[in-house]
This record gives structure tokens, C-alpha cells and sequence, in this order.
């Protein structure tokens, strides 16, 4: 096996916080990693490398025109828009991604973040901490509402394995599944048209990729179709949804509540509007982060690699 390649890793704190290793990658050069590499930093950095290793960082035209040894890119995520892949194959420069890697832990957390809503599970400990309870004549309290999920609705925007998967768990719940996708498939649960998902629902959650014919496609015109008891929750990609209509949306109680782990915009400006609202839930982009899935990344990015190199 080839060890005389020059590996850079650009931006690895995400995949690496300190609780794996890039020890393997030494089996095939010399690698330097950085927490995160400034937009300004990579040509300078990067200049040498034979391979890339890169989750978020940008790769336009005049970042590759700039790395003149650049072989390889290897993506530790699935999405590859912040790389110029029509110029990459211009170039020769192979890419491979890992997707697939998050089936178990984003669909996990999808169905913690409802259970969250719910269940008022986070509120309802910041009261136990305030005393609430120990000031109560009762042995039992809510601060609110709880409702349960059995019989009620969950549609399923997307229908990968991360919707797939979410939608078993949801009705191990009780919930009564649908779905709508681009396309209708082989399933146990019923496929429904997106009109259908929006006004039946009593839970919609996103699993859908980004495009551009369903961009902030959760408008507030989709908002006043769906049930006022309804909850929207986003594990996808931020521009699914139009926040500021979804702002208007909660703060009007056209629909009952959010949970989102993404946003348009990451990280978030801290003036954003969504921020301050009490029926809203954020969590910030981790629902890929287990640290199983992320080593199934380290895992399959490494792979990726052994594969270009014995191809080449």
C-alpha cells in the first residue's frame, strides 16, 4: 500500500471531536488535520495535497484550480453541493462520498425530537429544578398538555432509508404512516400525494434532499393547510422550510409547533427570529453526530481511499 501521499484534512472537528482516530489514514502518507480550515486558508494549506478530506468546505473552480496535486476528495458526508463537481471531472479529480451512513441516528432523533415536543420532556425538568415539584400538594403535574401518538398520523416527507426507518419507528409508536417521494415505492405503509400528507397529518417529518423544485416548499400557503394540533419536524435540510412563514405560522398557532435540526443558515445569527419562540424546538445540526455513525464515516471514507488507490 501506497504511504507517500500527502493527506489534508480540512475541516475534521466535526467528525472527530477527540473521541476517534485518524491513526489509520497514516497507512497511506502523511496527513495533517485541522479543526477547521478558514475559506482563506485552504489554497495555502491545501496547495500539496493529494487528497482532501473534507465535510463542509468549499471547493469552487478557483480553490481547485489552485491545488495542482490534488488527486482525490474524499466527503465525509453524503451532500457534495459545496464542491464543484462538474470541475473536478474536468480535472481528473475522482470524489466519493458515504452515504447511508446516518440511517439509525438521524431517524433516532427525529422521533427524540417529537417525543420531545410531546412529552414537554425538557420543560418539564427545568421545572422539577425549580422546585415545582417539591412546592406541589400532588405527587404528579404537567406544565402542559401531553399527548399521546398512538393512532395519531405521521407523514413522512422523503422516503430514503432515513424516512423509511423513521416511519418503522413511528409505528412501533402506534402512529399511522404515510408518506409522499418523487416517487411511489415498495412499501408497507401507504403513499399519499403531497396535498394529501399536508392536510392528514397530525406529524409531518422532513427526510427529503434539497432541490430546487422543493425549496422552502413549507411555505405559509402549506402552513394553513395543515392541522392547527399539527408538528413539523426537520432533520433534512434547512431551505425545506421558509423560516420566516414558519415564524409566522407558530407565532399565529396555524400549526402547533416545530422541532428542527436544521436551519437555511449554520451556524444561526444570534438575532435570529425563529430563536425566541416557546413552541419551537432547535437543536444544532447533530441528529448525523452518534458516535457510531461517525464511525461508519471514518470507516467508509477510509475505504473510499483504498478503493481510488488500488484503482488507480
Amino acid at each position: 500500500m501506497t504511504n507517500n501521499l500527502k493527506i489534508v484534512v480540512t475541516d475534521g472537528r466535526t467528525l472527530n471531536p477527540g473521541d476517534l482516530s485518524w491513526d489509520d489514514w497514516k497507512n497511506f502518507g502523511q496527513i495533517e488535520v485541522y479543526d477547521k480550515l478558514k475559506d482563506d486558508q485552504i489554497i495555502e494549506k491545501c496547495k500539496e495535497a493529494n487528497i482532501l478530506v473534507v465535510n463542509k468546505t468549499i471547493l469552487n473552480i478557483d480553490v481547485l484550480d489552485n491545488l495542482p496535486n490534488l488527486e482525490f476528495i474524499a466527503v465525509t458526508a453524503t451532500g457534495m453541493n459545496n464542491i464543484d463537481l462538474d470541475h473536478c471531472q474536468k480535472k481528473g479529480i475522482k470524489v466519493a462520498n458515504t452515504p447511508g451512513y446516518g440511517t439509525f441516528g438521524v431517524a433516532q432523533h427525529s422521533i427524540a425530537l417529537l417525543l420531545a415536543i410531546t412529552n414537554k420532556v425538557a420543560g418539564h425538568h427545568l421545572s422539577v429544578l425549580r422546585n415545582e415539584w417539591a412546592n406541589q400538594d400532588d405527587f404528579s403535574y404537567t406544565i402542559g398538555t401531553v399527548t399521546e401518538l398512538k393512532d395519531k398520523v405521521m407523514g413522512i416527507y422523503g422516503f430514503g432509508n432515513i424516512g423509511k426507518q423513521t416511519a418503522k419507528i413511528a409505528a412501533a409508536l402506534g402512529m399511522k404512516v404515510c408518506y409522499n417521494s418523487r416517487i411511489q415505492k415498495d412499501s408497507e405503509f401507504e403513499f399519499v400525494s403531497f396535498d394529501t400528507l399536508v392536510k392528514e397529518s397530525d406529524v409531518i417529518s422532513l427526510h427529503a434532499p434539497l432541490t430546487a423544485e422543493n425549496e422552502n416548499i413549507f411555505n405559509l400557503e402549506v402552513f394553513k393547510k395543515m392541522k392547527p394540533t399539527s408538528l413539523l419536524i426537520n432533520t433534512a435540510r434547512g431551505s425545506l422550510i421558509n423560516e420566516k412563514d414558519l415564524k409566522q405560522a407558530l407565532e399565529e398557532n396555524i400549526i402547533s409547533g416545530a422541532a428542527l435540526d436544521v436551519l437555511q443558515n449554520e451556524p444561526p445569527a444570534k438575532n435570529h427570529p425563529i430563536l425566541d419562540l416557546d413552541n419551537i424546538i432547535i437543536t444544532p445540526h447533530m441528529a448525523w453526530a452518534a458516535i457510531e455513525s461517525r464511525k461508519r464515516i471514518m470507516e467508509m471514507s477510509l475505504k473510499n481511499l483504498e478503493t481510488y488507490i488500488s484503482g488507480k
